[in-house]
């Protein structure tokens, strides 16, 4: 121990002190380790030469968003049904499931958090490292890596790519993630394989930040203008593009020059769906191979059915139930706190999900985070103090609008949230729209979503809490529909970015979850566990609870 010791960096030491103290589990103490770069294969040196401590909280295989792909068969058409996406295929701007999942079938990501342990493996990037206080993070890149034309990847093309989306100044969605984080200019080329990201404040989740959880990342060939990466989806992929129709589909072809693992299928198609229902149907009959998200409200014709695959995997995704705290009647917190009081998250989580979710506690804060503090008491529904609270603020018209996208189980919760609020005297009208209605053009004044009193949101799976700390609850948050402003809660989150380890994380996470508890700008009633369905004889598909349907590895088992 004491030789591994001599050559791992402070942060490491510390993170080693964490695992022989007790304070983390092995399986917390792997996962942070990815985060700081180092190896797998180092890990586990380090965990047996401390005696297996903590040995019951052993990491797992990454098979829970996966079908067998033992015995598929090379070759073949696989087809995939996924949600339409809202708005052009631009990696700068794309912020909806349809197109994040289409980003991810020919782009690439400095690296990725496996889907069930979210440990960082190296993609793009074969190792990083973080100075003292986390406020640099250097990145040594793959060598052999070519983009669909042939052209190496270098350094050169991360910075382009970081570049366009920290531009504080431009229309980039990932500026929900690099808002206060990176901005431009603080990506820069070391040498051809290596790329230093200095922060604008230090932040010990970086790596995450630049991952697949970041679904705008892909590396893009320097010079590329993404406003027409639609006509031939550039990247490193294992697949390049065939077709493409706006609203209707696409389809790729294996990339035969991939750098990695060639992909199995000679070929990948994707059909874009509205809603959910008539992807089950072009599942039973047998129009699509893979659907790549059910709920379990909808696919219950397919849950129990053995011709069916359930793809079944626990995340972080959740619904956000925003209300706006700078319009009537929420810019009262009490009232905001009665409607969050209604709710029997229990039997919201059985009606919905057959038990297939887990609690939560009206914080980004998931229990599966190791910085979570689960002292924080859990809310519960009180009918008799949501009353209360509702008479002591004497609203002279206890009714809302509430916009909700038609979705999943969207609707159903809907109706579920409109129900309790009435057993405390608080009407609340429904108006449902499509995904593509709802979002809008994901901008303040154009967009229900970020404009509307009271809202339903879909959010996806992140395997740190930073981005949904900061985006929709951060004074000037990218997605703040709830228009919350508090300073103290900015300060927080800024000193919970900046802890690099698990227990100084957790001390500042208990004051944002009792801040948020106090406050309730946004319902966070449930984290449901992501479904997605294949037919019974294919295997080798990979589902990532943020959305991505992961094709290269898939084919026939018959």
């Amino acid at each position: 121990m004491d030789d591994i010791r001599r050559q791992r960096t402070e942060l490491e030491n510390h993170l080693i002190d964490e695992l022989i103290s007790g304070r983390l589990t092995r399986r917390e103490f792997v996962r942070r380790g990815t985060v700081m770069g180092m190896s797998i294969p180092l890990l586990g040196a380090i965990v047996a030469a401390c005696g297996g401590a903590n040995d019951t909280g052993g990491s797992s295989a990454a098979s829970g968003g996966s079908s067998g792909s033992a015995s598929v068969k090379p070759g073949g058409t696989v087809r995939a049904a996924i949600v339409v996406p809202t708005g052009a295929i631009n990696p700068v701007t794309v912020g909806d499931q349809g197109g994040l999942c289409m980003l991810g079938q020919v782009g690439e990501f400095l690296c990725v958090a496996n889907p069930t342990t979210f440990e960082l493996e190296p993609v793009l990037a074969d190792s990083w490292t973080a100075n003292s206080d986390s406020s640099e993070w250097t990145f040594k890149l793959k060598s052999g890596v070519t983009f669909h034309d042939g052209s190496p990847l270098v350094a050169d093309d991360v910075v382009y790519t970081m570049d366009l989306l920290s531009d504080s100044k431009g229309t980039s969605q990932a500026l929900s993630v690099f808002r206060g984080v990176l901005d431009k200019g603080g990506t820069t080329a070391v040498d051809d394989s290596t790329v230093k990201f200095t922060l604008e404040a230090p932040n010990g989740n970086f790596p995450y930040l630049v991952s697949r959880d970041n679904y705008n990342a892909i590396i893009i060939k320097a010079g590329t203008d993404p406003k027409d990466f639609e006509k031939t989806f550039p990247g490193t992929g294992p697949f390049k593009l065939d077709k493409y129709t706006p609203k209707v589909g696409a389809s790729f072809v294996r990339n035969d020059d991939y750098w990695g693992t060639k992909a199995n299928p000679d070929r990948v198609e994707f059909t874009f769906y509205e809603d959910e229902g008539p992807q089950i149907l072009a599942l039973q009959g047998k129009q699509v191979d893979v659907v790549g998200q059910i709920s379990v409200s909808g696919g219950r014709a397919i849950l129990n059915d053995p011709s069916y695959v359930i793809l079944d995997i626990p995340s972080t995704a959740h619904r956000q139930v925003h209300m706006r705290n700078d319009k009537e009647p929420f810019t009262d917190k009490r009232v905001r706190q009665a409607i969050a009081l209604s709710l029997d998250r229990p039997a919201i989580i059985q009606q919905l999900f057959e038990g297939k979710a887990k609690i939560g506690n009206d914080s980004p804060f998931a229990s599966v985070f190791p910085s979570t503090d689960p002292s924080v008491p859990q809310r519960t529904q009180n009918i008799d103090q949501a009353k209360q609270l509702l008479s002591d603020v004497a609203l002279s018209n206890p009714s809302v609008k509430m916009n909700t996208e038609k979705a999943f189980e969207i609707p159903d919760y809907a109706v579920l949230i409109q129900n309790s609020a009435k057993a405390i005297g608080f009407t609340i009208d429904i108006f449902q729209q499509s995904a593509t209605q709802y979002y809008g053009d994901f901008t303040f004044g154009g967009s229900p979503w970020l404009d509307s009193t009271m809202g339903i949101t879909d959010y996806g799976h992140r395997s740190v809490p930073n981005v949904i700390l900061g985006a929709p609850l951060l004074s000037d948050g990218l997605w703040n529909s709830a228009h919350f402003k508090n300073t103290t809660y900015d300060s927080l989150v800024k000193q919970y970015n900046a802890a690099s380890d698990v227990q100084s994380q957790q001390g500042v996470a208990k004051q944002i979850q009792e801040l948020l508890l106090d406050e309730t700008p946004v319902i966070f009633a449930y984290f449901y566990d992501y479904l997605g369905a294949t037919a019974g004889n294919v295997g080798g598909v990979v589902i990532t609870p943020i959305g991505h349907v992961q094709l290269e590895g898939a084919g026939f088992t018959s």
